[in-house]
């Protein structure tokens, strides 16, 4: 008797509570057994699977950063190295001390302006042919071809050299589109793709 009536006291202890959310429904009428397959031996259609693709290229940003960065380690090494000649035919002295500390100069004084050199010029390069490259300037040209990287190149010339009148600009420009002659030929000769390599016109 006592049982009975503490149960029935338990039971209107609870009333009134809250049992919580209801179980899940673990029934596997939802899945699609292919999806999991083949771990289950379940052949799936044969139907292939496509990756984007992105027609564009890479961005404007990051192909500047890209170049940039190159472009500053090559001439931070290209410039501490004559930095280190330099250093070490210009010291006063033949002391340890005295000869570290020219080529450590030198080093430093070089490879720095190289350096910022080359990135700056390789984001003007970057610009001007993003900006050949929207305009399509190519379908202008006809069998002349690739033209944005040769203009790209003679309009980062001729705008480094600005500053220095129209004969120096136009020198610098010249100089530019000549070494994307240059690398192209070079190219067409040993068969590789013209701009294979992803760095400026290389």
């Amino acid at each position: 008797m006592s049982d009975i009536n503490d149960s029935s006291n338990s039971g209107g202890r609870f009333q009134g509570m809250d049992a919580g959310a209801p179980l899940p429904d673990l029934s596997l009428k939802g899945i699609q057994l292919s999806t999991i397959a083949p771990a289950l031996g379940v052949p799936r259609k044969a139907q292939p699977d496509y990756l984007d693709y992105d027609t564009g290229g890479r961005g404007i940003v990051v192909t500047m950063f890209a170049n940039a960065g190159l472009s500053y380690t090559l001439g931070i090494v290209g410039g501490g190295l004559y930095g280190l000649r330099e250093g070490l035919a210009n010291t006063p002295s033949s002391r340890f001390k005295v000869k570290l500390n020219s080529v450590l100069n030198h080093c430093g004084r070089h490879g720095s302006r190289a350096g910022n050199v080359f990135g700056v010029l390789s984001i003007m390069y970057s610009l001007y042919e993003w900006q050949a490259d929207k305009l399509e300037i190519d379908q202008y040209t006809g069998p002349i071809q690739p033209v944005a990287p040769a203009l790209a190149a003679f309009m980062t010339g001729a705008t480094f050299k600005s500053q220095a009148g129209p004969r120096v600009a136009a020198l610098a420009g010249t100089i530019g589109l000549g070494a994307v002659g240059v690398t192209y030929a070079a190219y067409s000769v040993l068969g590789v793709p013209y701009g294979s390599k992803g760095y400026l016109f290389f």
